[in-house]
Parts: structure tokens; C-alpha cells; sequence
């Protein structure tokens, strides 16, 4: 896969709580017609469309797309769980990339309800079941808790365990969300909250509280990408390249490891690191923006060592010396991550791939990293699966 890959437009709309937005086709609708817009580009123009969503019936991605017109383009639908969005974008990289498509469409939506996730089906085995065993071995079950803060509270747990730190930290990812958030108008939840409000709000599992927890929410998002050739062909801006990109699932010792931070992810999200740091010949520390996986704070929290941003068992001082914001070494979520703007499934990573073309743009206001010229995005979902990309600004080395 030789081709350049350019990101030549995003586009989303604002998050809202659930029962206050669109419907599923009319947000998609709006997030592809701005992304189309951005670009520069016609629906008539798109080859290929990917669409992601998890909480849907199949072929919504055409009902949301027909909006555009019926142009008979392959539609393909993803579902990948919280890493729907980016699992999209890598497949219209790929078209991209191996020469199958000059412009793909990557969509994302979710329409969703109020409360924890939960399965849908009923009467079919549950594609977590071996996770839960093994959470079940490990910490047991809390049927009172909900399934994911149960998986990611206990991996919080088990670093406090391992480090001796104080898990009151966690707590200060969610007021740097929140700090963070203040200047983007698509986030939910833009108000300050301390440190204080963040510990006393009720407690979910484990180190966590309420606030320290992603809401549900619902919102779309896009991105159109395209070879040079066609960018140039078209008079479309090409300043920001897809540098690498990996996709990774679960290997053994997710399970085997019997422990909770490799039970949610932490050996994909650090594999799919290495394998885009390896391709494009750089290392975290050239990276100076991310937008990561924040679903709850210790995930937060554990990422900032999975991608190694610092090194394993320093995430505690990473934060308190003030290097996961700005002015310190890496600006981690400008956009409020998702715990300020909540957590529409299929759209997050498109949203994240948004943020960070924004960023190194120019175009991204009070959130604006200055001198930014690579960014990196994490999405991660259990079940498994991991993505992580690189963007560039184009020209820079």
C-alpha cells in the first residue's frame, strides 16, 4: 500500500444526551454532508462509503447516506464496538491506500439510550462471555455495577495495587476533561468541576465515580479521504496525510495474563502503538497531541503508558507534572475527550479524526496546540479491537 492517503474534510455535529438529538439517518446525514463540504467535494465524487455504528439495524448506513442521493457506490456497515469509528476510517484508508478507490467516505453515528451499556440479544451467547470469566476469576462480578465500569475499574484497581498510588489522580483527568472541553462547542459537558465534585460524585466501581465515567450520548461524524492524484485532480486541500495506522485485536495474553488492564486492551492499544511508531520512523515523544480513549479516567490513565507517552509505572507524576496538558509535554484530548463530550459509539473516532485534523489545520480556536505538526488518535473497544493512527501535516518533517 504505497498511496498517500490525505484527509480532505471532516465534519460533525454537536453530541447531545440521549432523546434531545436527530434520528440515526439524519445525524449521519448532516456529519457526511459536512465533511463533504469541508472537502470540497461532491457525494457523486465518493466511490466507496464505510459506515460505523453499533446500536442499529443493518443497512443503516445506507439509510443515512441515501439522504445524499442512490448512487450505487459500495456502502459497507461496521460495527467494531467503541472502536466502530476508527475501524471505518481504516477500511477507507486501505481503499485509499491500495489503489481500489481515488475518495472514500468514512461515517459514523449512534443514536442512543439513557444508561450503562448493556447486550442487546437475549437468547445468543454474549460476545464478552470470555471476558467476563475471566473478570469473574480475577475480581469477581458486581450485578449492581455496570459491565464496563466493572472492566475498567478493576483495571484502575489493579494499578493501584501494583504502584501503591493515590487513585484520587484519576480523578484529575476528568477536571482536565472538563477544562479542556470549556472550549469546544460540540462537547457536552463544557462546566469546571474540581477535584473535590469529581470524588464526592457517587461511586460506580472500584476507584471510579459517576464523573470519572463517559456518558452515553448521540451525535455523527465523517471524514472523506483520497489519494494526491485526486486531491491535486480536484483542487482539494491535502495538508494533512494519514502517516501510518494499525488495527489490532486481542492476542493471548489478554486472557492468560489474569489481569485487568490486559483484559481491556492494554496489550492491543500498546501493539497497535508500536507497529505506527515503527512504520513511520518516529517515537511518542515526537508527538506533541493526542486524542485517546478516555471512556473512564483510568483508562485514561493507562493509555498514557500503553501508547508510551511516559513510562511504565510514572502515569501518577505524568499528570501532576502537568504533562498531559497544555504547556506541558503532550496535550492529551483538547477536545474534552469522552468524558466531556460523551460517547456515541460509532461516531467517537470519526470525531477524534476530526479534532486532530482541525489541530493541525490551524483551525481548532481556544483548543488550538500550537506549532502542532503530528497528531496520533487511540480508539479502543472491547471485544476487541484497537485502532491507532498518525496524522501529519503535510510538508512536515
Amino acid at each position: 500500500m504505497a498511496s498517500e492517503v490525505h484527509v480532505a474534510g471532516v465534519g460533525m455535529i454537536p453530541f447531545t444526551k440521549p432523546g434531545r438529538s436527530l434520528d440515526y439517518q439524519a445525524m449521519g446525514e448532516k456529519a457526511a454532508r459536512a465533511a463533504l463540504a469541508d472537502a470540497g467535494v461532491d457525494y457523486t465524487q465518493v466511490q466507496q462509503a464505510y459506515v460505523g455504528y453499533v446500536y442499529g439495524d443493518s443497512t443503516s448506513g445506507q439509510a443515512a447516506l441515501y439522504g445524499l442521493g442512490q448512487t450505487g457506490i459500495p456502502i459497507v456497515n461496521v460495527n467494531n464496538n467503541c472502536s466502530t469509528g476508527s475501524s471505518a476510517l481504516w477500511l477507507a484508508r486501505q481503499a485509499v491506500a491500495s489503489g481500489t478507490a481515488d475518495c472514500v467516505l468514512a461515517l459514523g453515528f449512534e443514536q442512543m439510550v439513557p444508561g450503562a451499556l448493556a447486550s442487546v440479544y437475549g437468547d445468543r451467547p454474549d460476545p464478552l462471555t470470555r471476558f467476563a470469566a475471566v473478570r469473574d476469576e480475577i475480581q469477581g462480578a458486581d450485578p449492581q455495577a455496570p459491565m464496563a465500569a466493572q472492566f475498567f475499574g478493576g483495571a484502575g484497581q489493579a494499578y493501584v495495587d501494583e504502584f501503591g498510588i493515590d487513585p484520587a489522580v484519576f480523578a484529575e483527568i476528568s477536571v482536565k476533561a472538563r477544562r479542556h472541553a470549556a472550549g469546544n462547542p460540540n462537547a457536552v459537558f463544557r462546566d469546571p468541576v474540581t477535584v473535590e465534585q469529581v470524588l464526592e460524585s457517587p461511586r460506580i466501581f472500584g476507584p471510579l465515580t459517576r464523573l470519572q465515567c463517559c456518558p452515553p450520548t448521540c451525535g455523527a461524524a465523517a471524514a472523506v479521504v483520497c489519494s494526491a492524484e485526486f486531491a491535486r485532480r480536484n483542487g482539494l486541500r491535502a495538508d494533512v496525510v494519514i502517516r501510518a495506522q494499525s488495527l489490532t485485536t486481542d492476542t493471548s495474553t489478554t486472557f492468560e495474563a489474569r489481569d485487568m488492564r490486559q483484559l481491556i486492551g492494554y496489550d492491543m492499544a500498546a501493539a497497535a502503538a508500536n507497529n505506527v511508531y515503527e512504520a513511520a520512523g518516529i517515537g511518542p515523544e515526537d508527538i506533541p497531541v493526542v486524542e485517546l480513549h478516555d471512556c473512564f479516567t483510568t483508562n485514561e490513565f493507562l493509555t498514557y503508558e500503553a501508547l508510551g507517552l511516559t513510562p511504565a509505572g510514572t502515569a501518577e507524576k505524568f499528570i501532576r507534572d502537568g504533562d498531559n496538558t497544555y504547556g506541558g509535554r503532550v496535550v492529551t484530548n483538547p477536545s474534552g475527550g469522552l468524558l466531556s463530550k460523551g460517547h456515541p459509539l460509532g461516531a467517537t473516532g470519526l470525531a477524534q479524526c476530526a479534532e486532530l485534523v482541525w489541530q493541525l489545520r490551524g483551525e481548532a480556536g481556544a483548543r488550538q496546540v500550537e506549532g502542532a505538526t503530528l497528531a496520533l488518535q487511540h480508539n479502543l473497544g472491547l471485544g476487541g479491537a484497537c485502532v491507532v493512527t498518525l496524522y501529519q501535516k503535510a510538508g512536515a518533517r
